[in-house]
């Protein structure tokens, strides 16, 4: 998991929630907010892929001025449109680019909760075939989980199994997790 996946695991900042607040209020009400948030969410992917990119918007040394350029080049070789461009403009021009992603996934996050989407995250050794896949969508829906968003991740150290996060509920069918119990009830015998 890349630092990045981690810090979207985390709940995103107060100032990032803030930013994240008054850009969805922007967006909300444009015909073209489903395109927006698309090209948004590939944005968030992006920075996730990008391990330079990541090191350049946490690198607190960047100059305010340079701002609109660096929005503008972004939003172009990205083909985020004016909405992010601005979006991106504002946030480095306010000295808050280490915040950029936690903003995105804040946007993200809002516009899950506005369609009541529960956002699930599946942790597997291997990925999922395209069947398991089926069979969880329907297990969610089976337990009342109609809208979800699901997001995969590799985890080699769960050595088979799965870790699913369902809201705030945690499932834990991973050969790692049977063991970590295994020895905590072995050393709660001795």
């Amino acid at each position: 998991m890349t630092v990045a996946q981690q810090q979207r695991n985390k709940a995103p900042s107060e100032v990032a929630q803030r930013y994240a607040r008054a850009f969805y209020e922007i967006i909300a009400g444009k015909a073209d907010s489903s395109a927006i948030l698309e090209r948004l969410g590939r944005f968030l992917e992006a920075i996730e892929d990008n391990v330079e990119l990541q090191a350049f918007l946490s690198d607190t040394r960047f100059d305010p001025r340079n701002a609109a350029q660096f929005a503008s080049a972004l939003a172009q070789t990205l083909a985020l449109g004016d909405d992010l461009r601005r979006l991106i403009g504002t946030v480095a021009r306010n000295g808050r680019l280490p915040e950029l992603g936690g903003i995105l996934d804040a946007v993200q996050r809002l516009e899950a909760k506005a369609h009541q989407i529960v956002e699930v995250e599946v942790n597997t050794a291997q990925p999922l075939s395209d069947e398991q896949r089926g069979r969880l969508v329907a297990s969610l829906e089976e337990a009342g989980y109609a809208h979800t968003s699901i997001t995969e991740h590799l985890d080699p150290s769960l050595l088979g199994g799965s870790v699913i996060r369902v809201g705030s509920v945690l499932f834990d069918t991973s050969i790692a997790g049977r063991l970590a119990r295994l020895q905590h009830a072995m050393k709660g015998a001795a």
